[in-house]
């Protein structure tokens, strides 16, 4: 008999197999020790925790404030470097390598505990290797199910239903490198100070910002391990890239543009069904003028005459009053007309408004006016008037150059 073919897995697959193995055993080491050290009840993590890595001289230091701002966390950020400040780790993130992940997971966890992250933080540095991806996969496993056995008990709002988020600071490997080393230039110079005026408290100088050697290194390693270790995360939790290559000012702008409301990520999942098909204002306005533009040439072609009347409408009764306002670039104007309770009246005055520039919304005012008494009963007959009501701003020009 011939013998039996082995099938071997791709590389990759191996790779990744093993990746979970050592996740699961170093995870099921460290909570079974946190987990009879603190007790199943008290183990409360935050709500939100934003996981942030990025490229070394991405600038994660510097944009951390930032990111809390927008998204509203007033804690602290949890620094895996000043988690891990001593001497035998200090020596080995010199030389551009990673600590264990045993002591990082334990370290962190036992962190996150404290009652001052309780609504959310920032942990700068973490994750940076596979085996802490799926760390972070399991921490949020393990708060899952600690939200379904304390649910329906007198703790279950301390267990609330966690947001994970994955946020990539990312540069090129020409401008991590010239940050790191730049960084270097600047210390040494802020240094020489110091000790020159004896004014001051000389800076941190790490090896990476004066070595073009380790600053490369250490782009490697955050490359091929950290980067790709955070990639797998994609499909998991909602993944923030930023493109940090820019200016302070660029990066910022990428920052709010991925920072965008995400109700699937940050509501309950049957408070979310509630209110899913209610549009986001980016859904709204995705293709609003085009969709604008299709309305107007349907209005013409389908409805001539009536579109005639209505533009008619905007010049007599409008117009004159947006030419009074000129200076203010704000007009509210009243309009009492049968054809706008027509079936597109108002929409196409806002339409064609909206598409001259202005910004106009209506209101619909109905007005009671008595005109008899009814003898047997006694009742007021009422006749009803619709008036409409726009609200129209403008961009508008200033009469003086400067403010006064």
């Amino acid at each position: 008999m011939p013998p039996t073919a082995r099938h071997e897995l791709p590389a990759d697959e191996k790779n990744a197999d093993l990746d979970l193995k050592n996740s699961q055993q170093l995870f099921a080491m460290v909570w079974a020790e946190l987990e009879a050290e603190i007790g199943r009840e008290n183990l409360r993590f935050p709500k939100e925790i934003m996981w942030l890595g990025g490229a070394p001289g991405a600038g994660k230091g510097t944009n951390t404030p930032f990111i809390m701002r927008e998204r509203g966390i007033t804690a602290p950020p949890i620094v895996m470097s000043s988690l891990l400040d001593n001497e035998e780790m200090r020596a080995l993130i010199d030389r551009g390598q990673l600590v264990g992940d045993r002591e990082v997971v334990a370290i962190l966890l036992r962190e996150l505990l404290k009652p001052e992250y309780e609504s959310g933080v920032v942990v700068d540095g973490f994750p940076r290797t596979a085996v802490q991806c799926g760390v972070i996969r399991m921490i949020y496993q393990k708060m899952m199910e600690l939200r379904r056995e304390f649910y329906d008990t007198p703790i279950g709002d301390l267990f609330r239903r966690p947001i994970f988020r994955i946020t990539v600071l990312y540069a090129s490997e020409e401008v991590a490198i010239e940050r790191q080393l730049q960084r270097g230039r600047e210390v040494e110079a802020y240094n020489r100070k110091v000790r020159e005026t004896g004014q001051g408290q000389e800076m941190e100088l790490r090896v990476t910002d004066t070595s073009l050697e380790h600053a490369r290194e250490r782009y490697r390693i955050f490359r091929e391990q950290t980067f790709d270790a955070l990639q797998r995360l994609r499909d998991t939790f909602h993944y923030h890239f930023v493109d940090a290559n820019g200016s302070l000012e660029e990066v910022e702008y990428n920052i709010i543009r991925e920072f965008h409301y995400q109700s699937s990520v940050e509501l309950a999942e049957d408070t979310y069904d509630s209110i899913r098909n209610i549009p986001l204002p980016t859904t709204l306005t995705e293709h609003a003028r085009q969709e604008l533009v299709r309305r107007l040439d349907r209005y013409r072609h389908r409805h001539g005459a009536f579109f005639a009347r209505i533009v008619t409408l905007i010049e007599q009764e409008i117009v004159p009053v947006l030419r009074r306002h000129a200076l203010a670039g704000h007009a509210v104007i009243r309009v009492e007309s049968p054809d706008l309770d027509q079936p597109n009246g108002i929409d196409m005055v806002i339409d064609v408004l909206s598409e001259r520039g202005f910004r106009p919304t209506a209101i619909c005012d109905y007005q009671h006016i008595p005109i008899r008494v009814d003898e047997e009963t006694g009742s007021i007959i009422s006749a009803t008037r619709k008036i409409w009501h726009f609200e129209i701003n403008f961009k508008s020009t200033r009469i003086r150059r400067y403010d006064e």
